[in-house]
C-alpha cells in the first residue's frame, strides 16, 4: 500500500514536496543536478612540486620544494627532479647523480619489417618534385 499523500524531503535541496508517482526530487532543476553530481568526471590530483629540486640564482642556495629563495626572496630556478641526501640532508637533483648519457633516452630501434626508409641525397643535389603534389 501507498500513500501518495506523504511527503517527501528532495535529497537535493532539502525542501518537503508532495511526490507525484515515483518523483524523487521537487523540480527538474534538482534532477539535473543530482544526476549530474552522479556523473561528475573524478577529480585530477593536484601535482606536488615537493619532489623538485630548486637553486636561486643570486646566491645558489638549494631548496627541496620551495621555489623562492629565503635569504634573497628572490624566485629560483627549477634543476631537475629530486630530493633529500640521505646522509647530509641537502637537496640533491637526479641530474648531479647520473651522467648525461644515462639520462639521456635510449635511442628506439624498430623491428618492423615495413618500416620504409629514403635513401640518402648525395650532397648539391635536389630532389625532384612530386607530380602529384603540384603546388
Amino acid at each position: 500500500m501507498r500513500d501518495d499523500t506523504a511527503t517527501i524531503t528532495c535529497p537535493v535541496c532539502d525542501v518537503a514536496f508532495t511526490p507525484d508517482g515515483r518523483q524523487r526530487h521537487c523540480s527538474t532543476r534538482c534532477r539535473q543536478r543530482a544526476w549530474r553530481q552522479r556523473r561528475a568526471a573524478p577529480v585530477e590530483p593536484l601535482v606536488t612540486r615537493s619532489d623538485t629540486v630548486y637553486a636561486c640564482p643570486s646566491c645558489d642556495a638549494r631548496y627541496h620544494g620551495i621555489q623562492r629563495c629565503e635569504d634573497c626572496n628572490t624566485w629560483c630556478r627549477r634543476l631537475d627532479p629530486g630530493g633529500t641526501c640521505p646522509s647530509c640532508d641537502e637537496p640533491i637533483a637526479i641530474s648531479d647523480l647520473l651522467d648525461a648519457d644515462q639520462l639521456a633516452n635510449p635511442a628506439i630501434t624498430t623491428t618492423n619489417r615495413r618500416e620504409v626508409t629514403r635513401p640518402k641525397m648525395k650532397p648539391g643535389r635536389t630532389p625532384r618534385p612530386n607530380p602529384i603534389h603540384n603546388s
